[in-house]
């Protein structure tokens, strides 16, 4: 008797094992990003008073209609990327520590989803560049910012954005990808005379 009912268990736990295969959770994955290869030109503007080095994906395209108070402004794209880097120039009146203060301002604005900002130095003194970078660690819709001065006269703005969901595990590998171009844009910074 007790042959006959191991025979009958271990038939209906073989019928009822077998059937079909459950699916196994798996780690979400992100996409591949094919990265373009840098090659550097210089890019000076009309009429405005910088100048500095961009690979040659980046697309700058000027906003329309605008007045002459803001013809320095400038929008860099990276289609590719998603990615958008949104300048803003200004001349500095008496004014310096208002434009700086209302750059720290808009950077920690992000606090609030970032994990931490980190903030970086540059300085040319040879060339009049003074620089601080914003590297604003989180889930937070601009994870880089940056502002250029050479504490006289002229004062550079940019705030790094993608067009996506700010995710900081998948857009990582843009986003390290566009620093570097921000850092050699701040290295190969020079202020013109107009």
């Amino acid at each position: 008797m007790k042959k006959s009912l191991f025979f009958i268990f271990s038939v209906i736990i073989i019928v009822f094992s077998c059937g079909k295969p459950r699916p196994t959770p798996r780690p979400v994955g992100y996409f591949r990003l094919n990265l373009p290869h840098k090659q550097y030109s210089l890019f000076t503007p009309d009429s405005c008073p910088y100048s500095f080095e961009i690979p040659g994906y980046f697309q700058i395209t000027h906003p329309d209609h605008i007045p002459d108070s803001v013809r320095c402004w400038i929008t860099i794209r990276v289609p590719s990327l998603k990615a958008e880097i949104s300048i803003t120039y200004y001349t500095i009146n008496n004014n310096l520590e208002q434009l700086i203060d209302d750059s720290y301002t808009l950077a920690y604005k992000h606090s609030i989803k970032a994990d931490d900002i980190q903030e970086k130095e540059f300085v040319n003194n040879k060339a009049h560049v003074y620089a601080t970078v914003f590297d604003i660690k989180g889930n937070a819709a601009s994870p880089m910012q940056f502002h250029i001065t050479d504490s006289t006269k002229n004062f550079f703005r940019g705030s790094l954005y993608f067009r996506s969901r700010p995710n900081r595990d998948s857009l990582q590998p843009a986003i390290d990808f566009i620093e570097k171009d921000i850092i050699h844009l701040i290295e190969t910074f020079r202020w013109q005379e107009n």
